[in-house]
């Protein structure tokens, strides 16, 4: 559900003008959490950061960025120094923005695993919502492994998911000589397909059953879509890019 204030008549209807913004709104019209919008910036600024993220799923999907385990794990050294456990550390002069962009600039230079992945998204729809200016000054110092996330990222979870979020498809019998896929981490896209990188752009079922044939070998219990989702928090990121 979605309440307006200080919004006028028919100014929900007007502002979804691109496609996918009348996706986002329809999604959260269905919604069952309450979303409270006190000003329309508030509700202009999630929608375009929400299209960011759906749209830097889509790059990250067509850039040539490989899946691999931290052990195999590799960045472009002019950026980044890679770490012993197979993370990326932004180089001190480096520019946060610059190294952001490289890696869907020039993605056959990078393979991570996908929980990397998914916060190199979030951080590059930022990027792109706030301006390199106020991402820089914010997002300094960044390390890219796993789910560690700089603290302006500000993950928060929701109930239900729209186009944007962050969901997670469980696992539960993954084959343990093949950890990678306990799970794998997705960004839900429009019309509902999800993009999960070391999978690609397909429907949910569809990644359920990749996961399914990394089980136990005879195994019959099936990967599912978990309740875990997750987004930035919109009104903190739209504080910050008025504050660079």
């Amino acid at each position: 559900m979605i309440v307006t204030m200080n919004m006028g008549a028919g100014r929900l209807d007007r502002i979804a003008s691109p496609e996918l913004y009348g996706i986002i709104i329809d999604q959260k019209r269905l919604n069952r959490a309450v979303h409270v919008y006190r000003l329309p910036e508030q509700l202009d600024f999630e929608l375009r950061l929400r299209a960011a993220i759906v749209k830097a799923a889509k790059d990250f999907n067509a850039s040539g960025a490989k899946f691999a385990t931290f052990k195999n794990s590799r960045a472009n050294e002019h950026y980044w120094t890679r770490l012993p456990n197979g993370g990326f550390q932004l180089k001190e002069a480096a520019q946060p923005s610059e190294a952001i962009a490289d890696i869907f600039n020039n993605g056959y230079r990078y393979a991570m695993e996908c929980a990397t992945a998914m916060v190199v998204i979030l951080y590059k729809g930022v990027l792109e919502t706030i301006g390199a200016g106020a991402f820089n000054n914010h997002f300094q110092n960044l390390v890219l492994y796993d789910w560690e996330y700089d603290s302006d990222l500000r993950l928060i979870q929701a109930q239900q998911a729209a186009a944007g979020d962050v969901v997670y498809f469980e696992n539960p019998d993954y084959n343990p000589k093949t950890p990678e896929w306990q799970g794998e981490n997705a960004i839900l896209l429009d019309n509902n397909l999800y993009f999960g990188h070391g999978i690609g752009i397909t429907s949910a079922s569809a990644i359920i059953e990749s996961l399914n044939r990394r089980r136990i070998p005879g195994s019959t219990t099936t990967a599912f879509l978990s309740d875990l989702i997750v987004h930035p928090d919109f009104e903190y990121i739209r504080q910050l890019g008025g504050r660079a």
